[in-house]
Formats: structure tokens, C-alpha cells, sequence
């Protein structure tokens, strides 16, 4: 059964499932889910653990087929957690995979094995492996996703709240917490590590922004699905301050450029299938377009002229071309240069006003 983190903690009040599928990118909330786990587990006289990490080749999967068999007569029960950092565990681990589900789902009666598997985020090949069905239907799935920008603030908050801590109401502790989030930004881990600095620094109670300012480290980090993103939603200010943040993490030009492009092809082809005739969800999918970024395209298509768009492509391949030591007049010479004037067009053409044609 799939569930949502919010969901874990009820679930595992009205008690143990027989096995825990944990999927995602975000260390710190996959570490917060396990534990909540081993904790519930142990309360429950789980006192043994014993953890596998699997690989697709170079791994014996009888050893882990043993300790799941392995009953609990005269010892602790256990838990049996199973880590697979590639996501594939070939041909034997998908195998004793599928086996084990079946298990945890005969195994309704006394309970002397827990099984958490977790995985890296499954994308839809993952999840349509009979291995990855199976455990869904046997036990509990939990899909851990990173915060989203827009989400971080509130994030933030519950997360003080959890220390008895608090920023102003109103606008003055919204934009403490807005500096808060953009301090740390797409690295949850240290969002995290600052929190329960502030916990040590001051006591309960009101945190100001000045308090805030004073200890919080610039630790944002940037990924390129943020840049593509904010340069859709016509976001000017933080398309260039996420392309900064990039470039100085040392994103290469030429792979950041390659994302971008990506997305102007997709915006042209959409709009010109569009142009003649095509409806919107058609378009999408003959410009290769899916997953969250449907809804930006959505947004922005109805707001674009071909015409635009074609500019746009052009730019483009002046930019291409720039990263490969050409020079075009007009334009900066150095491929970071050039890279920030293609973001700000792209922004300025996120932002036109909706086309009433």
C-alpha cells in the first residue's frame, strides 16, 4: 500500500506491517522514516537487526534468503533491511525480491521477520517490475520526496515548532522564514543541522530574523531541475541566482546549456504543434514532455508566438557554439556569459502576457 511520510506515523500506531518499502532521493527523510521504523519495531520486540547492501552482480542473495527464513524459537525477532543503491537487483535479486513479498503477504500470524527494502527514487520502470508490485501489495510503499522550494518555509516552521521554537506572525516571520529557505535551499541535510543549531544558540520562544541572519550558513544547493524550473515560471531573479549557485558549484556550461536547450526544442516543437491544429496534451507528448514539468509547459505554451520561440532557438545554438569556442558578435565570449543572457531571455519570454488568439 502506497503511503505518503505524513501517513508513516499513524500507520505504524496501529502496528507493524510485514514489510517496508522505502523509495527516494532525500537522505535526511529516508534516515527519519527508517528510524521511525526501528523504533516501532523495536517496541514490539524486534531487538535484532541484520542489513544487506545489494547490488546487481558480485552479491550473494542466499544470505539474505536465510536470515529472512531464519525463525525466532529461542531468539529476538529481527529486522531484515535490504539496501539496493542502483535500484536493480538483477535477475537472482529481483527473484528472491518477488519471494520475499509473497512471504510477508502469506504471513499474517506471529511476526518473526520485518523486511525494509530501500531503494533509490523508482521511476515508472522501477515500478512496474513484478518484484516492486509485490512488495507494494504485501506491505507498505513510502515514496520520500525532497521539499519543495515552495514548501520549505512551512518546513522550516513545524521543524522549530518541534523545539518549541517560534518566528513572529504575520509578514515579518514569513520573510524570516523566506531567508531562512533561501539560505538553504535544495540541501535538506544542513537545513536540518541549522535548525537545531538555533535550538542550541537561543532558547524556546520567538526567533527573530536578526537571530536567524546571525547563525544560518548560506548552504543552499542547487540542481538543474531548480534552474529549469524557475527560468518556466519566468523567474528572473532566481534563475540567475540558481545559475550562480550552479556555475559556482562547479555545474559545467556545457551540461547546464544542454538541459536548457532541451527545454526550447521541447517549447518550440509543442508550440508549432499546437500552431497547426494539435490539442495541448497531444502536443506535450509528441515534444517529449512529462512528469512535473506538464504543468510549466501548460502555463506557458498559450503565452508564446512562434516567432519567439524560434529566437529563443537560436540562441540557442549561438550558445552551443560559444561553448565550443566560437565567437558571434554581440554576445559574450566566455560560455557562463552567454549562458546568463540566454536564462534572461527565456525568463523574459515566460513572462509575456497571455496571448488572446
Amino acid at each position: 500500500m502506497p503511503l505518503t511520510l505524513q501517513q508513516l506515523a499513524p500507520q505504524l500506531q496501529k502496528g507493524l506491517a510485514p514489510l517496508y518499502l522505502l523509495h527516494g532521493d532525500e537522505p535526511l527523510l529516508e534516515q527519519e522514516a527508517l528510524d521511525a521504523i526501528r523504533s516501532a519495531a523495536r517496541a514490539q520486540g524486534f531487538l535484532e537487526r541484520t542489513a544487506f547492501v545489494g547490488a546487481a552482480t558480485q552479491f550473494d542473495w542466499s544470505a539474505v534468503q536465510a536470515a529472512s527464513a531464519s525463525q525466532s524459537l529461542f531468539a529476538d525477532k529481527q529486522i531484515v533491511e535490504i539496501r539496493l543503491p542502483t535500484g536493480k537487483p538483477g535477475k537472482d535479486g529481483a527473484a528472491v525480491l518477488l519471494k520475499l513479498a509473497e512471504q510477508a503477504a502469506q504471513d499474517t500470524s506471529a511476526q518473526d521477520n520485518l523486511l525494509i527494502v530501500l531503494l533509490p527514487r523508482a521511476d515508472r520502470t522501477m515500478q512496474q517490475t513484478p518484484w516492486f508490485a509485490a512488495m507494494e501489495r504485501a506491505g507498505i510503499s513510502l515514496r520520500i520526496d525532497p521539499i519543495a522550494r515552495r514548501d520549505m518555509p512551512a518546513w522550516l516552521a513545524q521543524r522549530l515548532k518541534a523545539q518549541d521554537q517560534h518566528v513572529a506572525a504575520g509578514d515579518e516571520g514569513l520573510h524570516a522564514l523566506a531567508f531562512f529557505a533561501d539560505c538553504v535551499e535544495g540541501n535538506l541535510m544542513a537545513a536540518h543541522q541549522e535548525v537545531q543549531k538555533l535550538g542550541l544558540l537561543y532558547p524556546a520562544g520567538l526567533i527573530t530574523q536578526a537571530q536567524i541572519e546571525a547563525s544560518v550558513l548560506n548552504v543552499a544547493r542547487y540542481s538543474i531541475n531548480d534552474l529549469s524550473e524557475a527560468i518556466l515560471l519566468g523567474q528572473s531573479l532566481r534563475s540567475q541566482k540558481v545559475l550562480d549557485g550552479l556555475l559556482a558549484e562547479g555545474e559545467a556550461p556545457v551540461r547546464l546549456h544542454s538541459v536548457l536547450s532541451a527545454d526550447v526544442l521541447s517549447l518550440y516543437f509543442a508550440k508549432r504543434a499546437i500552431d497547426e491544429g494539435l490539442p495541448l496534451p497531444q502536443a506535450l507528448r509528441q515534444a517529449r514532455v512529462w512528469g512535473p514539468k506538464e504543468k510549466l509547459f501548460e502555463r506557458l505554451l498559450p503565452r508564446l508566438r512562434l516567432p519567439l520561440v524560434s529566437r529563443l532557438v537560436q540562441s540557442a545554438h549561438i550558445v552551443d557554439g560559444i561553448n565550443k569556442g566560437l565567437k558571434f558578435p554581440a554576445w559574450p565570449q566566455d560560455a557562463p556569459s552567454a549562458l546568463q543572457r540566454l536564462v534572461m531571455q527565456m525568463c523574459r519570454a515566460a513572462q509575456a502576457p497571455l496571448s488572446r488568439r
